[in-house]
């Protein structure tokens, strides 16, 4: 795809479909029609090479990919075979505009690579910040030996060091919703705790810490352990916190550990030049224009609001937002967006939320803005992407209110609008042993697996756009 520089203008003609906009894009006239991409997609067969079945849970949660529960993770074996297949520079640059959990980042930070991205989940930047900092050793031995020694008395038999009385920390903004979600015995451990991290100087031990006790809280709370809708179990025995915390922080030790093993020491001692991570909006990358070989990402589905709700335990301890509610507005594809002055591009999209209109105005108001807002991800992907760099998407279709939502498809269209070639389409099937939650079908939400009518995404795509 050339670049020209042409004035704020539309040009038609046989061979282009030329839209000149704040940042000047042209768009090819031959993308494949919307019939063309549906059968592509119909039929494409399963490639068993990309399904990672042979590997284990150890396997796909080494390093430090296990210091955090997050859902519908892709696993660092799909990165790193993407990476396989198209870097060959030494000083690569790879992007991940949704990071989530952090796996592209710290897959590239262990190849000694440059790493960039952004997530409006602010637990979620946590997560990844921690994950892809190698710690040393014998440093995070020292700090957590010492963390633990000064929260022996919650064992029982110890009084608090030299007596000091530790106090609570308690974010009152949110009590009535800890208090809906934790016993008063826990609640009050928890505030303790959360207290002796805070008293921690250095920022990245004190992070650290913050993880393990942010993963805990589920299994310390009265929610639903096998479920990701926020349900409460008052059957539930909650586990005791500083038991649980002390488990943890051994094994994301053990994985700080082997991490720190693989990282080049130019990395970890210049890790400031290598990992460039933003709270903020996949449509605004931290990075300039032309600068990225690759990005490999995992985009939110339309519900994604559901991400705030899935953490909102973590959100509400370390008190990340005023509200909420608010906090839910800034997730792409959420509820609360009503787009009027910007319209879809993709006919496939369109037709998917013509369908829904008839069952659903407000879930196709939506599935509406979700693909609008994915179109100017795809934007910014072309900014950012080098000439021969290549924007892989790893997504699946699922089913609303009746409604086949063809994630992919419509993918695929877009980034045919955004400029880019449509390089390849590889279509994986998720093992069962990783297989993400299930949604009910009227409602489109994650649902307990007993509750559920509809597998949520049994098989899915890695839609892969290359930027000429």
């Amino acid at each position: 795809m050339k670049n020209f520089n042409y004035t704020k203008h539309i040009i038609r003609n046989g061979d282009f479909f030329i839209s000149s906009d704040d940042n000047i894009r042209i768009m090819q006239a031959r993308i494949k029609s919307s019939g063309d991409t549906l059968h592509l997609f119909d039929t494409k067969r399963i490639d068993s090479d990309w399904s990672f079945i042979e590997f284990k849970p150890s396997d796909t949660a080494k390093w430090t990919h296990g210091y955090h529960r997050y859902p519908a993770k892709f696993i660092p074996q799909l990165v790193e075979k993407l990476i396989d297949e198209y870097i060959a520079s030494k000083n690569a640059h790879i992007n991940d505009p949704f990071m989530g959990c952090g796996t592209t980042i710290v897959t590239a930070i262990s190849h000694g690579f440059k790493a960039s991205g952004t997530d409006i989940n602010k637990i979620a930047y946590l997560m990844t910040k921690v994950k892809s900092t190698p710690i040393n050793p014998d440093y995070l031995d020292r700090k957590i030996k010492e963390f633990l020694l000064r929260l022996r008395f919650l064992e029982g038999n110890y009084l608090p060091l030299s007596g000091e009385q530790i106090e609570l920390l308690i974010s009152q903004r949110h009590i009535e919703r800890i208090d809906y979600w934790f016993t008063e015995e826990n609640k009050i451990e928890l505030g303790k705790i959360l207290r002796v991290i805070y008293d921690e100087d250095e920022e990245i031990i004190r992070d650290f810490f913050l993880v393990a006790f942010s993963h805990v809280l589920k299994n310390c709370s009265i929610w639903l352990q096998g479920s990701t809708k926020p349900t409460r179990d008052f059957k539930k025995e909650p586990a005791n916190p500083y038991v649980a915390l002390r488990k943890h922080l051994r094994k994301m030790q053990r994985g700080n550990d082997a991490f720190y093993k693989v990282v080049p020491e130019e990395v970890k001692n210049n890790l400031g030049d290598y990992l460039n991570i933003k709270i903020g909006d996949a449509r605004k990358q931290p990075v300039p224009n032309d600068c990225v070989d690759l990005i490999v990402s995992s985009s939110p589905y339309v519900t994604s609001y559901e991400y705030a709700d899935l953490h909102q335990l973590s959100t509400i301890w370390l008190n990340l937002a005023n509200d909420l509610s608010e906090y839910k507005k800034d997730f792409i594809g959420t509820s609360y967006k009503k787009y009027n002055n910007k319209k879809l591009e993709s006919k496939i999209a369109m037709d998917i939320v013509d369908q829904m209109y008839k069952k659903s105005n407000k879930k196709s108001k939506e599935i509406e803005a979700f693909f609008i807002d994915m179109q100017e991800v795809f934007d910014e992907s072309f900014r950012i992407l080098k000439s021969g760099g290549r924007c892989c998407y790893v997504i699946g279709d699922t089913r609303l209110k009746g409604v086949d939502i063809l994630n992919a498809e419509v993918f695929a269209e877009s980034l045919q609008f955004s400029g880019f070639e449509l390089d390849k389409i590889i279509k994986r099937e998720i093992p069962l042993k990783i297989l993400p939650q299930k949604r009910d079908e009227q409602t489109g939400r994650f649902a307990n697996n007993n509750d559920a009518n509809s597998e949520a995404y049994p098989i899915e795509y890695i839609v892969i756009g290359l930027k000429e």
